[in-house]
């Protein structure tokens, strides 16, 4: 590989062989194939490593780094954004799918949008099988010409997965790398939003896999999910529940501090977090997209085998 590559795809992984290479499928049947894929294996004690060295040696664009260490989530996120060439960036999940038009259809919409910053498509919650659970309708409003109305939707809406949409590299190079204190992927695309607006393109291309050991679900405390995303925060003397609550208050105070803001949209971002802070003793605070009632997917007009690569064959 000699070329440098428009884009560059991070994938972070421990102990993904359930599912990894139904993701490297994906990745690699994509339409736009201008990329590299940067796999960085947090020391994983499973097959992980076999199945990487296997489609490492049968596609140039995949860099495989095996870690001596688990450094924890979080890290492997920021490292494998370190070893990126590309002028834009996306991060990408091993046991998720991912339509074969998506990059190119988020690419396109950066190119057709140079105002910006991140560029993602619609998703949908797929169960083990890929089976399509619970469509996400996106209502945030990402795309608002004003920071404060980007940044206040994101602190009230349940997201959507824009962390894994294509970023550009210079944007993801101005904010605070992704921390490991309670909620810190939401505090890092809050703080890539105040540096610009966001774009759906859409269509259904994005597929986010909830199964049982996925970290979200096998660490349902606050502790053991902050522990997987850096081992450090497993102390409970050095990390007791009180500070990982804070930093996240903290996260999105520092994150309107540091951003390139005139005063008044500064104040509004402000005047959003405190609204945000008073609403949180509501009922229904804190909805996930996966907890939503699941849906038949036999009634929708939509077939993941169809769209995702490598699947060829399949039936849902």
């Amino acid at each position: 590989m000699t070329a440098t590559p428009r884009l560059s795809i991070g994938l972070p992984v421990y102990n993904g062989e359930e599912y990894l290479a139904e993701a490297l499928d994906a990745l690699l049947g994509q339409t736009y194939a201008d990329f590299e894929l940067i796999i960085s294996d947090n020391a994983s004690t499973d097959g992980t490593a076999d199945i990487c060295r296997d489609y490492a040696a049968r596609d140039p664009r995949i860099r495989y780094i095996r870690l001596a260490r688990n450094i924890g989530a979080a890290p492997n996120h920021n490292f494998v954004f370190r070893e990126a060439r590309g002028e834009l960036f996306k991060w990408a999940s091993h046991d998720d799918l991912y339509g074969r038009d998506l990059l190119r259809a988020c690419v396109e919409a950066l190119d057709a949008r140079p105002h910006m910053v991140l560029a993602h498509a619609w998703q949908a919650i797929i169960d083990g099988g890929g089976r399509v659970t619970v469509p996400f309708d996106y209502r945030l409003a990402t795309d608002s010409p004003r920071a404060s109305e980007r940044f206040r939707s994101l602190l009230f809406e349940p997201g959507g997965d824009d962390f894994y949409g294509v970023i550009r590299a210079d944007v993801l190079r101005r904010v605070k790398p992704h921390d490991s204190y309670h909620h810190a992927d939401r505090t890092f695309v809050a703080e890539i939003a105040l540096h610009g607006p966001f774009h759906q393109v859409p269509e259904l291309l994005y597929f986010r896999r909830d199964h049982p050991t996925r970290a979200e679900r096998a660490n349902p405390g606050k502790r053991s999910r902050c522990a997987n995303l850096d081992p450090r925060r497993a102390d409970p003397l050095r990390h007791p529940t009180a500070r990982l609550l804070a930093e996240y208050v903290w996260g999105y105070l520092a994150a309107i501090r540091r951003a390139p803001l005139p005063p008044g949209e500064r104040a509004a971002c402000y005047r959003a977090l405190a609204a945000w802070l008073a609403s949180r003793t509501r009922p229904g605070a804190g909805e996930r997209v996966e907890d939503r009632a699941p849906v038949d997917a036999g009634e929708l007009s939509l077939s993941v085998d169809a769209i995702v690569a490598g699947r060829e064959g399949r039936s849902t």
